[in-house]
C-alpha cells in the first residue's frame, strides 16, 4: 500500500509562509510545525511543507504523510528547482517530494526525468509532479512521476490565468494519466473542493485560505477597500 493511498479522498493542507514576503512572521519551522499539528487535528490527511528545516520540524509533529518541497531562487522554475533540492527534501524526511514538472528550463540544466532518477538513486521518496497543463502531466508520468498536481496552472504562459482553481485541468488529467491527480492552486471554498473531487481528484490541497493569516487579512482588507489586490498568490 502506497503512502499516496493514505491521502485518497482527503484534504491536504499546505503549511507555508508567503513566498513573496520575507518578513512574514509565520516563516519559522516551529510555527509551521504547530500549524501542521492543528490542521491534522482538524482532519487534514496530509500536509505540504516548504524547505528541509520545516519538513524535519513538521515530520516530528504529525503522523500523516508530508509532501515536501523546496522553493528556491528567482527563476521561473522555483519549486524544488534542482535534483539537489529534491534529494535534500527527501532526506529531511518527506515521503513525497513535489517537483516543478513544467517544460520550462531548470536552473541545474537537468530534465525532470533526471531529477526523478536522482531521487530514486538516493531515496525511497515518491515524486509529485507540479504541472500546469495536461501535456506536462502526461510527460511527467512518462518520466516516472508517481502522481501529478495542478499546482502551476495559472502561473505559466501555457495555462489559463484566473482567480479561482483550474478544476477543468483536474478532470482532463484524471482522464489522461494512470496516477493520482492532486487538485491544487487557489482552492478556497468547500464548493471548489467538492468540484475537484467530482472531476476526479485523488486529494485536494488548500493553502493560504487555511494557514496564512497574512494572506487572509490582506485579502479581507482589499475587499473592504473595494479592490481585488491581495498580494502575490501562493504557488
Amino acid at each position: 500500500m502506497s503512502v499516496l493511498d493514505d491521502l485518497a479522498g482527503g484534504l491536504v493542507v499546505s503549511c507555508q509562509p508567503l513566498p513573496d514576503d520575507p518578513g512574514d512572521p509565520m516563516r519559522d519551522a516551529y510555527v509551521q510545525a504547530r500549524v501542521a499539528a492543528a490542521v491534522v487535528r482538524g482532519g487534514a490527511v496530509g500536509v505540504r511543507v516548504n524547505s528541509p528545516a520545516h519538513v524535519r520540524a513538521v515530520c516530528a509533529a504529525v503522523d500523516v504523510p508530508v509532501i515536501g518541497l523546496y522553493k528556491h531562487g528567482d527563476a521561473d522554475v522555483f519549486i524544488t528547482p534542482t535534483a539537489g533540492h529534491a534529494v535534500e527534501v527527501a532526506l529531511a524526511g518527506a515521503p513525497i517530494v513535489a517537483v516543478d514538472a513544467t517544460d520550462r528550463p531548470r536552473p541545474d540544466g537537468r530534465t525532470f526525468a533526471d531529477t526523478v532518477r536522482a531521487l530514486r538513486d538516493r531515496t525511497a521518496a515518491l515524486v509529485l509532479a507540479d504541472v500546469s497543463t495536461v501535456e506536462e502531466g502526461v510527460a511527467a508520468v512518462a518520466a516516472g512521476a508517481d502522481a501529478v498536481a495542478t499546482t502551476l496552472s495559472g502561473y505559466t504562459a501555457a495555462s489559463p490565468h484566473a482567480d479561482g482553481p483550474d478544476v477543468a485541468l483536474v478532470g482532463r488529467l484524471a482522464a489522461a494519466v494512470p496516477v493520482p491527480v492532486f487538485a491544487e492552486g487557489r482552492y478556497r471554498t468547500a464548493e471548489q473542493i467538492d468540484a475537484a473531487f467530482a472531476a476526479g481528484a485523488h486529494a485536494v490541497v488548500v493553502g493560504n485560505a487555511v494557514t496564512s493569516p497574512l494572506w487572509i487579512t490582506r485579502r479581507l482588507v482589499a475587499s473592504l477597500r473595494g479592490t481585488t489586490g491581495a498580494g502575490a498568490p501562493q504557488r
